[in-house]
């Protein structure tokens, strides 16, 4: 095998698979990124057994097809710290060359016949997703499940797939992010009553898989995968098994609560301003909804106090509930400041809804107001 291919689009490409490959595993080979060259194309692919993903690399000139194993940690020092515009790899089956106009480096390498596979996207049916809807749905849900949880529903992202529309749902239990948006199906793929979950980190990795020059993205579920489809991508995914929180039947209803419309970024500078002086003991702070003003207090004795006060369009009486600005300020600082958002409030006791304009909503439970 003998190719030529322009350095920073390789370092880009190879970062991305990159992170994919376990630090650590009891298959050596799998700490590895195998390069495949055809006489048209090389695919970068890289697995853990759970993810894997395929990248088709631009701008390479093949002399000879075949395939390599390039070492993670030393091939991507060598493409991120030469300084050359083009790099050379050649392999004789034996050992890897790499070199530019001023360096050399030869590796050892293992047989890339050991590598396993990595399913690439031959799917009949699928829906196609505006790849910027896709990347905001991923963003606006991901934050909001359990990153702890590697193996059960709450550290994934429940994906539901109708003819027409896209819906993704993260929570771990304590708030709930939820985003809809138009999608086509085609071939009549649905996920029916069965919706799927997505590990949290393919999600992340999926997310930055996608590029802004990706118009529409294809995405296919099977019974124990999902795949994901850009033109120089392909992301699979082994489903979380487990079952979801019946989201529906715990999310609030609006129809008696107070909206008030906020902007987020002047909202998220006042809760972070109040956290200032939060602790792990008294990490809530205390918002109070009244007339033309929302008063953000919060108190820690061995941190101090704070009071923020903040015009809102409100009348009424006033509404008392303390809240975890931590997790206010995830879902504000996500949102581009100028973005317009409707709070919904009930009571001290109920649930928070925090809704926008393009079909996000995110429910926040209060904390136990102290006395």
């Amino acid at each position: 095998m003998k190719l030529t291919c322009n350095r920073e689009k390789l370092a880009s490409a190879f970062g991305t698979a990159a992170s994919v490959a376990p630090g650590r595993s009891p298959k050596a080979i799998l700490q590895n990124v195998k390069l495949e060259a055809s006489s048209d194309a090389v695919t970068l692919i890289a697995t853990d057994l759970e993810i894997g993903i395929r990248i088709e690399l631009p701008d390479v000139e093949i002399e000879t097809p075949g395939s390599v194993v390039l070492p993670v940690k030393r091939f991507g020092e060598i493409v991120r710290e030469s300084s050359d515009e083009k790099l050379h790899i050649k392999s004789d089956g034996q050992s890897l060359t790499v070199w530019g106009q001023h360096s050399e480096f030869k590796l050892p390498m293992q047989n890339p016949d050991e590598f396993p596979n990595v399913t690439d996207f031959h799917e009949e049916k699928y829906h196609e997703v505006p790849a910027k809807l896709l990347r905001e749905m991923i963003r606006r849900t991901v934050f909001a499940t359990d990153m702890e949880s590697t193996r059960y529903a709450l550290g994934g992202v429940l994906w539901e797939m109708s003819a027409d529309k896209i819906l993704a749902v993260g929570t771990d239990g304590r708030r709930l992010a939820k985003m809809e948006g138009p999608a086509i199906a085609v071939g009549g793929h649905e996920t029916g009553d069965n919706p799927v979950i997505v590990p949290s980190r393919a999600m992340q990795l999926i997310e930055r898989a996608l590029s802004d020059a990706d118009a529409e993205v294809r995405v296919a579920c099977r019974s124990n995968q999902m795949l994901v489809k850009t033109p120089r991508v392909t992301v699979c995914a082994t489903l979380v098994a487990g079952r979801f929180p019946k989201w529906r039947e715990v999310f609030p209803d609006e129809s008696g609560a107070k909206q008030i419309d906020l902007l987020a970024g002047p909202f998220n500078a006042a809760v972070r301003q109040a956290a200032i002086v939060t602790s792990e003991e008294s990490r809530g702070v205390d918002f109070t909804f009244g007339e033309g003003e929302l008063l953000l207090t919060a108190r820690a004795a061995e941190a101090g106090e704070s009071r923020v006060e903040m015009p809102i369009s409100y009348s009424g009486e006033k509404i008392p509930i303390t809240l975890d600005p931590g997790y206010l300020s995830e879902f504000l600082r996500i949102l581009e400041p100028e973005k317009s958002l409707r709070l919904a409030i009930t009571n001290a006791e109920g649930a928070v809804v925090l809704n926008t304009d393009d079909g996000y909503s995110y429910v926040i439970m209060p904390l136990a107001r102290e006395k």
